[in-house]
């Protein structure tokens, strides 16, 4: 997984339209190309979930790699948002306004209910030609 090591990494559901949405915001705003993207239904991503203690068969987090250490839930969102910098820094900064205790089971509960809401796609998303290079899988 040198790409790991490289890179930063998101771990993503490529059946989930909400969870494509982000990927789309990340490839539309991370400019220089600093995450890589690993859907958890590929051998990469569910490796990566494994290796930091989250199911890849029932996942309820977002989860980030970077420099060997996993992050998930809301600081893993404001982590990667805070990369991106510019006004997405400032969106990092108010979400960690919020406490943990209050940010994160709001997002657990999204992410348990994301294909009720948002919905969820027949196979997993697929980068278009000029993006491939920032997939993992």
């Amino acid at each position: 997984m040198s790409a790991e090591l490289d890179h930063p990494v998101i771990v993503f559901d490529g059946v989930c339209v909400l969870c494509s949405r982000w990927v789309d915001f990340i490839l539309r705003h991370d400019r220089s190309g600093c995450f890589r993207l690993a859907a958890m239904q590929g051998t990469q991503g569910r490796a990566l979930l494994l290796a930091h203690g989250l199911s890849p068969d029932d996942p309820s987090s977002f989860l980030l790699v970077d420099g060997g250490h996993g992050y998930s839930d809301t600081d893993a969102i404001a982590r990667v948002l805070d990369r991106l910098g510019g006004r997405w820094r400032a969106a990092a900064s108010a979400l960690r306004l919020v406490p943990r205790p209050l940010r994160d089971p709001a997002y657990r509960w999204l992410a348990r209910h994301r294909y009720r809401l948002f919905g969820k796609r027949q196979q997993c998303r697929l980068p278009e030609p000029e993006q491939a290079w920032r997939f993992i899988d």
